[in-house]
C-alpha cells in the first residue's frame, strides 16, 4: 500500500505513477516470486544432499525446510529489530512491527528507516536495508505459499 511518505505532488507525476504501477506491479510480483523459486530451489538441493547422504527420506525435507524457515525467520523477522533499535532508537516490538509490516507490503508509514533528522546514518544502511526488503519479501512471499498449500 505504501509508506505515505513520498508521493507524486503534480497531475502529471500521479499519472506517471499510475502507469508505473501498472507494469511496476506485476514485474515486481514476477521478480519476489523467481527469488522465491530459487531460494526454495537452494532449500529442496540441499535436502535432496541430505537424502544422498545420509539415506534420510522426508528426514532431510522436513529437517531442511524448518532450517529454512527457522533461518528466515532470524534473517528477516528476529534479527533485523536488534538493527532498527540501534539505528533508528526504535524499541524491539516496534522494530518487528515494522518488520512484518514492511515485508508484508502493508507499508502504513507509521515507521519508515532512515528518516529521523537527529540521527546520523551509515551509508550503507539503506542500502543493505533495500536488500533485506527484497530477500525478506520473496521469503514471506513463499511461506505464505507453502502455508497456503499445506491448508489447501
Amino acid at each position: 500500500l505504501g509508506y505515505g511518505n513520498l508521493s507524486p505532488s503534480t497531475v502529471a507525476g500521479r499519472i506517471f505513477c499510475i502507469l508505473f504501477a501498472l507494469f511496476g506491479i506485476p514485474l515486481n510480483l514476477v521478480l519476489l516470486n523467481e527469488i522465491g523459486q530459487l531460494m526454495l530451489l537452494g532449500v529442496q538441493h540441499c535436502a535432496h544432499r541430505l537424502e544422498e547422504v545420509f539415506h534420510w527420506k522426508k528426514k532431510a525435507s522436513l529437517l531442511i525446510k524448518t532450517c529454512a524457515l527457522v533461518t528466515g525467520l532470524l534473517l528477516f523477522l528476529l534479527l533485523p529489530p536488534l538493527l532498527f533499535s540501534d539505528k533508528e532508537g526504535w524499541s524491539y516490538e516496534e522494530g518487528f512491527y515494522y518488520s512484518f509490516i514492511t515485508l508484508s507490503t502493508i507499508g502504513f508509514g507509521d515507521y519508515v528507516i532512515g528518516m529521523n533528522p537527529d540521527r546520523t546514518y551509515p551509508g550503507w544502511y539503506k542500502n543493505v536495508i533495500s536488500l533485506w526488503i527484497l530477500f525478506g519479501m520473496a521469503w514471506l512471499a513463499l511461506v505464505i505459499k507453502l502455508c497456503i498449500s499445506f491448508l489447501e
